[in-house]
């Protein structure tokens, strides 16, 4: 194609961008702030700051005492020597304290690098390493599994919190009885670790002024994913990444009012559930409640006390939601908003929700999300008007979407088929010291802006609603976390016995997929149920709970391509004729 014809067709495709007909003449307006996330999470609450904006387990946390509360851990961590750059990773559930800490490191101009719980004691110290961080806020119960690897990186103090600080005394005295009495804890006088109650205190004596001069492009939150290829990377976000996605999120939930009410069920150390679960709907002044951990029970008794106005899941929470008895009497008329991410959302799965929904009251259809962590999350979503079946939706405000072939960065037509790219505000900085994989998912195209390619594969209708069909990267979504399967391949082939393995998803009731692994053992080595539990203890030991494989066989070869690859699509058809057959 000629330049002039690839200019042409640019500037026809700006131009001609049917998405903005979705938003008013304002929302196309819209300018991104320049402030950090906490002054501009400050900007947004105002001065009116005497209303709930934490909610957990019934103990209530005003915006007034949430801003206290992080001044003064802000103190307390600059008393600690932590200053502007350094790092600071949070380990932990959905809990106030993790949240607190998230905006004090903010507010001293620090970055939070934000770690899943549930990952392995190496997978932790790992991240850690990478990130290079400095202090580590730590749910107690990892402490067992943290500790003895800590020495390896750079952390001085490790603050521990049990997700039963903030619960009131009986909650707290259930918690222990059943769960904390058998956490691990330090020795007495270990001065690595100190408690969340003397973390605090130690910001009261702390009088020091410290005046932080604030960048939008400021290096701010970093968030764990395996990319496109499912090697472990550190994914760099900025301020201005991170409120770009509350500005977009607040435009695309136009109708919630202050006061109302989410349910904060997706994790902070997720994109998805750190900006559109908590950042957005706190700069909406909007009463988050939090929920660290699922329990189905629980849920519906929520549900039908607190009766939230907005719900965000995954499809696996929808599954569980249908598949639940106790939800035949919650009324939900008062739900103005259920987003669906983290996972493509079936057609067969969205009918279903949404007849679920109109038979509890609810006067609105399920909306869907679509993004990468790379993005922050959402880079796509669907609202009236632009909530088809089987669609994605359209650019959230500020956003552009392109389609080009694999491994090009020319825009095909509407209608065509092939790799969607996403360029916007909310496009991450990088990888973490990994350029070469940067420049791999983040390309220049003609128009001279940054495009991420996100190796999912779809197409853009004429009327500029997106449409997913498949990914085009080999990973697994099991209840809306990213499994990679080299991840898991590396892991059971480490056995002395293992000679090869290859993993695959298989469909889970609940979860959507599993990983199920095929293992070849070594020459003249039988399998055997004790091989199998050695396998399965190795995992346990260095995998995420969600990345186990939830079944392993064993067989003498495995399929391969003509190039002598592992055919790992002929084991998923050979599975899928299996699951057919037994239905």
């Amino acid at each position: 194609m000629k330049i002039k014809d690839i200019v042409t067709k640019i500037l026809k495709k700006k131009d001609d961008e049917p998405w903005l007909s979705y938003y008013n003449r304002e929302e196309r307006k819209i300018k991104f702030t320049d402030l950090s996330i906490y002054e501009y999470l400050k900007k947004c609450v105002g001065q009116d700051k005497d209303f709930t904006a934490l909610n957990y387990f019934n103990t209530k946390i005003s915006y007034n005492e949430l801003f206290d509360k992080i001044e003064q851990a802000s103190k307390s961590l600059r008393s600690l020597g932590v200053k502007k750059g350094d790092v600071v990773s949070i380990c932990a559930p959905n809990t106030p304290e993790a949240l607190i800490m998230f905006y004090a490191t903010n507010n001293i101009g620090a970055v939070a690098d934000m770690i899943h719980p549930l990952s392995s004691g190496r997978q932790i110290v790992d991240y850690m390493i990478q990130t290079k961080s400095r202090m580590l806020l730590l749910v107690d119960f990892d402490y067992e599994k943290v500790a003895p690897l800590l020495h390896e990186t750079l952390v001085y103090k490790t603050i521990l919190v049990s997700p039963a600080e903030s619960m009131n005394c009986a909650l707290k005295a259930g918690y222990f009885i059943t769960k904390g009495i058998k956490v691990k804890k330090p020795k007495i006088g270990d001065q690595d670790f100190i408690s969340w109650q003397d973390f605090i205190l130690k910001g009261l004596t702390y009088n020091k002024v410290n005046k932080i001069k604030y960048s939008k492009d400021d290096l701010a939150v970093i968030l764990h994913s395996g990319g496109t290829t499912g090697t472990p990377k550190g994914i760099m976000i900025s301020n201005y990444n991170f409120n770009a996605l509350a500005q977009q999120s607040g435009v695309n939930v136009s109708g919630i009012r202050p006061k109302e009410k989410i349910v904060t069920l997706l994790p902070i150390f997720h994109g998805f559930g750190l900006g559109v679960c908590t950042h957005a709907p706190l700069c909406l002044k909007v009463e988050v409640i939090l929920v660290p951990e699922y329990n189905s029970n629980r849920f519906y008794k929520m549900m039908k006390k607190d009766k939230p106005h907005v719900l965000a899941g995954v499809p696996t929470l929808w599954e569980s939601m249908m598949g639940n008895k106790n939800f035949e009497s919650v009324d939900m008329s008062q739900l103005k908003y259920v987003i669906s991410g983290g996972d493509y959302l079936t057609i067969n799965m969205e009918n279903r929700m949404n007849e679920f929904l109109r038979k509890r009251g609810a006067s609105i259809s399920i909306t869907k999300g679509y993004g990468m962590t790379e993005s922050v999350a959402a880079t796509a979503y669907t609202f009236d008007g632009a909530n088809k079946p089987g669609s994605i939706g359209i650019p959230m405000i500020g956003n552009e979407f392109c389609i080009c072939e694999i491994d090009k960065t020319t825009p095909l037509d509407y209608g065509e088929e092939g790799e969607i790219c996403v360029c916007g505000p909310t496009i991450m900085q990088g990888y973490l010291n990994n350029e070469r994989e940067t420049n791999n998912i983040i390309k220049i195209h003609d128009d001279g802006k940054r495009w991420l390619h996100t190796g999912d594969i779809g197409y853009i209708a004429p009327d500029g609603i997106i449409y997913f069909t498949q990914r085009a990267k080999r990973m697994i979504v099991s209840s809306g976390f990213n499994v990679y399967p080299s991840n898991i391949e590396e892991v059971i082939e480490d056995h002395k016995d293992v000679s090869k393995c290859c993993v695959i998803g298989i469909p889970h009731p609940y979860k959507v997929q599993v990983a199920k692994a095929f293992v070849v053992l070594n020459e003249g080595v039988k399998p055997s149920s004790k091989i199998k539990k050695e396998i399965k203890d190795m995992c346990k030991l260095r995998l995420a709970q969600y990345s186990q494989p939830k079944e392993i066989e064993f067989r003498k070869t495995l399929p391969t391509t003509l190039y002598k690859k592992v055919d790992y699509r002929k084991l998923e058809k050979e599975e899928s004729e299996k699951n057919e057959k037994t239905k």
